[in-house]
């Protein structure tokens, strides 16, 4: 029964990654999207063990705007992430010349882990979610309002047209789950969209900090 529960929690797993790596403006296969369990299991499950090789979960892809961005989602088999596991994925990384990558675990993550990302935050940008926190899709709940990235661009006409400078802008946290998601770093800002009862829909704009 824990086999089952594993290969269904790791499907669900699988699709939220998959969605947010292409909600980041990366491409994905709608077939990875819109795979359903039965075919997850045909996929990954290895027929000796019954169980899901997360090693065939891993996966990279580029943006659909600049080919030459690349991002590489690890999954760790390692339930406590430590630095050895850190290194393997630093490996990776330098073998396939991508500087952003995404690291998966089942449990935790140690201190030691961590130290790991703030010290190659200059070389490789590094991220980390457990499991647990990709089960389901945030940004695809109901009480979500739609989040927009603006390019540097679009915040530059943002705050002209408004005349505002970047501290009189809301803010949203960079440990916001909704932040989390999108990969924000500070000083971006994003566009909030809710609906409205008087104008159909109204926008936000909040940087992150």
């Amino acid at each position: 029964m824990g086999d089952v529960d594993e290969t269904a929690k790791l499907w669900k797993v699988n699709k939220t990654i998959h969605e947010l790596v292409r909600d980041r403006g990366f491409l994905v296969s709608d077939d990875e999207i819109h795979m359903d369990l039965a075919q997850f299991k045909v996929q990954y499950l290895a027929n000796s063990s019954g169980i899901v090789d997360r090693n065939q979960l891993n996966f990279y892809t580029n943006s659909r705007t600049n080919p030459s961005d690349h991002i590489f989602v690890f999954f760790s088999e390692e339930k406590s992430v430590g630095v050895k596991t850190m290194r393997k994925l630093l490996g990776i990384l330098e073998e396939k010349s991508i500087q952003r990558g995404i690291i998966v675990f089942p449990g935790n993550m140690t201190p030691s882990a961590r130290k790991v990302i703030v010290a190659m935050a200059a070389q490789y940008r590094l991220e980390e979610f457990s499991e647990a926190d990709l089960l389901v899709n945030i940004v695809h709940h109901t009480l979500v309002p739609r989040h927009d990235v603006l390019t540097p661009e679009e915040k530059k006409v943002l705050l002209e047209k408004y005349r505002l400078k970047e501290t009189q802008l809301p803010r949203i946290q960079l440990a916001d789950p909704v932040a989390r998601y999108y990969g924000l770093r500070r000083g971006q800002v994003v566009k909030i969209t809710r609906p409205s009862e008087t104008s159909g829909r109204y926008a936000s704009y909040r940087i992150c900090f």
